[in-house]
């Protein structure tokens, strides 16, 4: 023990180092400056004693220092426990999506049709933002300000929304970008993150076909798993229909963020896969020609509203499909606004509605086909049996003969066989193998709606676009059902002409003539012919056989000569300009609506299918709203046929 010698009072001690207290040393420099002013300084005086109240008050700072600290110390283990651990865990990595490219789109000739554009978007992630809420209050209206948006509905929708990122403005601009970047530090927890929008070509009426993408909702981001707020999804057409093919697989980049979002660590990624291209069997020159010659008509005859579609006969394949009004789906994609929006969706003529799919429709006598095949293969008549029609058709009432039901032709044809019949489109020979008449019996409703079904009305035809119609084929149980009334033999009789209450979409037309062209199989149609990767197919899709062989093909045959009278001398006449020969079958419905004259509107069809001897192709045509019934169609289907067999076969 080391002992140290101090004179103090005259008085000789030693004291031992573990003896000395606190006291005795404490500030010494301050003891000795104080007494060497009272008393003059001496050097051999190294402590002075402090004053007990000055021990007292060092005391309580410490006791204070020890209570703030331990107090805080409970408050952030016990009560903010759970919260800093799982901002401990938040802050130590935090996986950032990796978006895979979405797939393109392609003509049957390779030509771009929906592709991608890179973009930014502005996102918070309720995870980074300031726990302060001063400084959280600051954001938010720095943000709502810059985006121009409701500070109380982006500050309730960022409390409120379930998940941790919240898409903020999408697609933003280069300005906007550029200033974003510059404000992350302020505006901590948001950042810009990179990602694509879509593309589409838009003059060709491919608005509903392709479809569009726009930012997945709350609804779906919750039904579907592997998305971010961010992601696009299809909506509608291919873009939906094939959105499992398109999207890919997306990655993910691990990286370690400090409190502010800063990342400190890049610790790798699993990368993603780009989604794959599909090939459509679209031909785009093909659809520019529909689009086109079908607007030059429907400006002919005043109508706002039609469509075309061209399909292969022999497999099914949709070459090319024209809905108007359409819509550019550019705008979509790239985040319509709500002005724009209520423009579309309250346009009287109903743009984003698919008529070639959803419409549903009067045929009138486009059915005329299906009916004389339904009457050949049952043997309601011979085809070579000669029928009088003098322009009308005259029922007496079978409780009261006094009272006559006429129903009427377009005009008195004469003797006409089942061949003339077609050409000619005899109202009066249609009615009778329809609903009979004296000792002739007719198919009657349900062999009818046999007959329909067979060729594929009444359903959907299984296209893969979303949003088909099914279409209707009255019979009396339905009609019972829905009206409440008895089935009579004018509902019989009006059928059996495409008229009442039988509703068929174009594709179902379009779908039934292709049948008949090609023998007696119905295909599904399609619109999708492969998926292509890098450049290669790697899945080709196989035309999709519905039913072969529906009727005897010597009785199609039959039906097929009739449909090519009708071109050579009979009421589609025009159709003889075509380069090849041509088959086809006219139609023409009440609407129900007449124009300030009084005059009917109509529904205006035209089905033809060529080369005659070797069909390859079959075009439909309706025309809404026209008043001169097949003019506004036939010279569409002249002016496409002809193209087609000029510059594609």
């Amino acid at each position: 023990m080391f002992r140290f010698p101090f004179l103090r009072n005259n008085k000789s001690s030693y004291y031992s180092q573990d003896e000395i207290e606190v006291q005795d040393i404490f500030l010494d420099k301050l003891a000795q400056d104080k007494e060497s002013l009272e008393s003059g300084y001496d050097e051999k005086k190294l402590e002075v004693p402090l004053s007990r109240w000055i021990l007292r008050g060092i005391a309580c700072v410490f006791a204070l220092a020890l209570l703030i600290f331990f107090g805080k110390t409970l408050y952030l283990q016990v009560v903010l426990g759970q919260e800093l651990q799982e901002m401990a865990k938040e802050n130590t990595i935090r996986m950032l999506p990796l978006r895979p490219g979405r797939g393109i789109v392609y003509d049957a000739s390779m030509v771009q049709l929906a592709f991608n554009k890179p973009s930014f978007d502005f996102v918070c992630d309720k995870r980074y933002l300031p726990t302060n809420r001063e400084k959280l209050d600051t954001v938010i209206r720095d943000i709502a300000s810059y985006f121009s948006l409701s500070y109380e509905d982006l500050k309730e929708q960022l409390k409120n929304f379930e998940e941790n990122e919240m898409l903020i403005a999408e697609n933003i601009s280069h300005e906007q970008l550029i200033l974003t970047e510059t404000q992350e530090d302020k505006w901590q927890g948001c950042q810009s993150q990179q990602n694509t929008i879509r593309s589409y070509v838009t003059d060709a009426g491919l608005a509903h076909i392709l479809g569009y993408t726009a930012k997945i909702s709350p609804e779906e981001l919750k039904n579907q798993d592997g998305y971010f707020v961010t992601d696009q999804i299809g909506k509608t057409g291919i873009e939906k229909s094939y959105e499992a093919v398109l999207r890919g697989n997306p990655g993910l980049r691990f990286i370690k963020k400090d409190a502010r979002g800063n990342i400190v660590e890049d610790q790798g990624e699993v990368g993603s896969e780009a989604g794959g291209n599909v090939m459509l069997w679209v031909d785009l020159e093909l659809q520019k020609k529909m689009e086109v010659e079908l607007k030059k008509s429907m400006e002919k005859v005043g109508s706002k509203k039609a469509i075309a579609i061209a399909m292969d006969v022999n497999t099914g394949g949709v070459l090319g499909m024209v809905s108007i009004p359409s819509f550019d789906n550019n705008i979509f994609a790239r985040g319509i606004t709500e002005k724009e929006y209520q423009e579309i969706i309250n346009n009287p003529t109903s743009p984003l509605f698919n008529r070639a799919i959803a419409g549903m429709y009067p045929t009138g006598s486009a059915i005329k086909p299906l009916m004389a095949l339904g009457a050949l293969e049952e043997k309601v008549i011979d085809p070579n049996q000669n029928i009088l029609t003098e322009g009308y058709l005259e029922i007496p009432n079978q409780y009261d003969p006094s009272i006559v039901y006429r129903f009427n032709d377009n005009k008195n044809h004469g003797w006409v066989d089942m061949r003339k019949a077609l050409a000619v489109s005899s109202n009066v020979y249609f009615y009778i193998i329809g609903g009979g008449y004296k000792n002739l019996n007719g198919l009657g409703p349900s062999r009818i709606e046999q007959y329909l079904s067979l060729f594929g009305w009444g359903k959907k035809t299984g296209i893969d676009l979303p949003g088909e119609s099914d279409g209707l084929i009255p019979n009396p149980e339905w009609k019972q059902r829905v009206k409440k009334e008895g089935w009579w033999d004018g509902d019989t009789y009006q059928l059996s002409i495409g008229q009442g209450n039988l509703l068929a979409t174009p594709l179902q037309v379009a779908s039934a003539f292709a049948a008949i062209a090609n023998g007696g199989t119905l295909y599904e149609p399609q619109m999708v012919k492969a998926v292509i990767g890098n450049g290669k197919k790697v899945e080709e899709y196989r035309p999709l056989v519905v039913k072969e062989n529906i009727v005897k093909r010597e009785n199609i045959q039959v039906v097929k000569e009739g449909l090519r009278q009708a071109v050579t001398s009979g009421s589609s006449t025009i159709l003889n300009q075509v380069s090849v020969p041509v088959a086809a079958k006219t139609g023409t419905a009440q609407t129900g609506r007449k124009d300030e004259n009084g005059k009917d509107y109509l529904y205006s069809w035209v089905a033809a299918f060529a080369p005659y001897d070797n069909p390859k192709i079959v075009i439909t045509v309706m025309v809404e709203d026209a008043k001169e019934g097949s003019i506004a169609v036939l010279p569409v289907a002249k002016d496409v046929l002809n193209w087609y067999f000029s510059n594609k076969q």
